[in-house]
């Protein structure tokens, strides 16, 4: 798939392929809704906090006697049925994040890339300069795009008179290719690639992914163990032949001597 590179007046100036690994994979909307969830989760500060009876203050005196008063009997005005008193089942401080491999944080992020591509909603620029921050110029380079709705401008490298120029525009979100990620992606009606950004990503694609700690430890060990078994086997077999072959047969003439050495049972009655 090849789309069109445009300046930053909105010219023609050349086309691009796009990495058919990162904009050409299977869109897999259940993987990304997993992922998506996760990173919504992990966003969530978790700090909401309620107070149970025991927090409450006060309601340490029983309202009234057990019996006959003809009323229900209470231990506490700070039960959860009671205005004013603690809540039951409430929310407390807690950890929201969720675990997601690697691997299917990558690969969601290949299918909310492939849907842009195959909506047609990606889009190159060969290079964004500007010489101060202004807004007013963020605003043409949009409108010479045609682009509307919400837009996800994916830049190389940080920059501060582009950051300046498009923030104080609500609809457009900007971030680097390191912290591209599949909320924002989908969040997105379009999103604006630089030239440099593109190919930084293309180029994060043939990164072979990092071995595990327990896949390298455990490959470590084998290899150790095999070279270890094959050194001590060959000391053995030489052993073993040296024996076979150099040491002398073991004769009966040892033995025939300490039996000729014992006397017989005749011998010791005759004494």
């Amino acid at each position: 798939m090849s789309i069109q590179v445009r300046s930053q007046s909105g010219d023609v100036v050349g086309q691009v392929d796009l990495d058919e690994r990162v904009f050409g994979a299977q869109v897999n909307v259940p993987l990304m809704h997993q992922v998506v969830r996760a990173q919504l989760a992990a966003a969530r500060a978790g700090t909401h906090s309620t107070k149970t009876r025991a927090d409450v203050s006060g309601g340490g005196k029983k309202p009234w006697r057990q019996k006959g008063t003809g009323r229900a009997r209470q231990g506490s005005t700070r039960a959860p049925h009671w205005l004013g008193g603690g809540v039951a089942f409430g929310p407390k401080p807690r950890d929201h994040s969720m675990k997601v491999p690697k691997k299917m944080r990558a690969n969601s992020l290949r299918s909310a890339l492939s849907d842009r591509a195959k909506g047609g909603a990606v889009h190159v620029v060969e290079s964004l300069a500007f010489e101060v921050p202004k807004t007013a110029d963020a605003v043409k380079v949009l409108e010479s795009f045609e682009i509307k709705g919400n837009v996800l401008l994916v830049l190389d490298t940080p920059d501060m008179a582009v950051g300046k120029s498009f923030r104080n525009l609500s609809d457009v979100h900007i971030t680097i290719v390191s912290q591209l990620n599949t909320y924002d992606v989908l969040d997105s009606d379009a999103v604006l690639f630089t030239r440099a950004a593109l190919d930084s990503l293309s180029r994060l694609a043939d990164l072979k992914p990092r071995k595990s700690r327990e896949t390298a430890s455990r490959e470590t060990t084998s290899n150790v163990t095999g070279t270890a078994t094959d050194e001590a086997s060959t000391p053995t077999e030489q052993i073993s032949s040296a024996t076979t072959d150099e040491m002398p047969s073991v004769t009966p003439v040892a033995s025939e001597t300490i039996e000729s050495a014992q006397p017989s049972e005749e011998e010791g009655s005759e004494a």
